[in-house]
């Protein structure tokens, strides 16, 4: 068990997320599925999320995070999806 500390804070949250592809199409595989994992990294380094364990599947992505307290699950969840398909069809 690894605590993390805040100014004024100890704590351990952790989140485990899991998202589909549209009609859970298998488009995640190769050369997709490697820039997925960086810029799922990346985001989460920006944002002081710390990931536990990740696995991108063909149709699915699973991702178990470590968070600071001061940020909401949908908020975590906004950031990572946002930026992450923002940057890929790009």
């Amino acid at each position: 068990m690894e605590y993390r500390y805040g100014s004024h804070t100890v704590y351990q949250i952790e989140y485990h997320f899991v998202w589909v592809t549209k009609y859970r199409y298998k488009v995640r595989s190769g050369e997709v599925a490697e820039r997925v994992r960086e810029l799922v990294r990346q985001t989460c380094e920006a944002f002081e999320i710390r990931i536990v364990k990740g696995v991108v599947s063909k149709d699915h992505v699973h991702i178990l995070v470590s968070s600071p307290p001061g940020l909401a699950p949908s908020e975590i969840m906004r950031r990572i999806k946002g930026r992450t398909a923002s940057r890929l069809f790009e």
